[in-house]
């Protein structure tokens, strides 16, 4: 694909589509900050994504956006009740034996929903927007208790992302995935220390 080709797919992406990019990336940066006004603007975008990922024929990042709009809003709940004095969340660190059985968790949910998704829908890229979906959920949620380790499943997210969009000229949410891993790597370091300062 040329510049020129690229450059002509993103302006003629849908306005829901640029909407929805735009949302997700002042969602991330409020994230980064541990601002809690991130769920509001998680929810325009999540909400716009279903839409989106339905016409891209993404089924399982279609069903994990509708799960979204639901742990955007818990999420606003959890951060609410677990801050501290100045309305800042607390966030925490897991073992290893957790992390490690997130992972566990995330592959075999990828194996499972990738192999249902490839066998009775149309799906494009079954496995790899399986594993999206899934390690997203999980990502997700320990982000919503506000653990570290979310941003550990971004980065990896992030680069898998990337390459399925790409390739489903979705280039707005290429672009704003792009984005997003830069974002994710940022945020992994500025909550690991807020970790510290909080332990000092």
């Amino acid at each position: 694909m040329t510049l020129e080709q690229f450059i002509a797919g993103f302006l003629g992406a849908s306005p829901i589509e640029m909407i929805a990019s735009l949302s997700g990336f002042i969602c991330v940066v409020l994230l980064i900050r541990r601002n809690i006004w991130n769920f509001a603007f998680g929810f325009v975008q999540v909400t716009l994504f279903v839409w989106v990922f339905y016409n891209a024929k993404l089924y399982s990042d279609t069903a994990l956006h509708v799960i979204y709009m639901g742990l955007q809003i818990y999420g606003w709940w959890n951060w609410k009740n677990h801050s501290d004095g100045q309305a800042t969340p607390i966030v925490e660190r897991a073992s290893i034996q957790k992390m490690a059985l997130w992972l566990g968790i995330s592959g075999v949910a990828t194996l499972v929903i990738g192999y249902l998704m490839d066998n009775n829908t149309d799906a494009s890229f079954a496995y790899a927007d399986a594993f999206t979906s899934a390690t997203s959920l999980l990502a997700m949620w320990l982000m919503t208790r506000r653990q570290i380790f979310n941003w550990v499943l971004w980065v990896t997210i992030d680069i898998v992302a990337i390459g399925v969009y790409f390739q489903k000229a979705l280039y707005p949410t290429t672009i704003l995935y792009c984005v997003f891993l830069v974002l994710s790597i940022i945020g992994w370091y500025t909550w690991n220390q807020s970790y510290k300062e909080q332990n000092t």
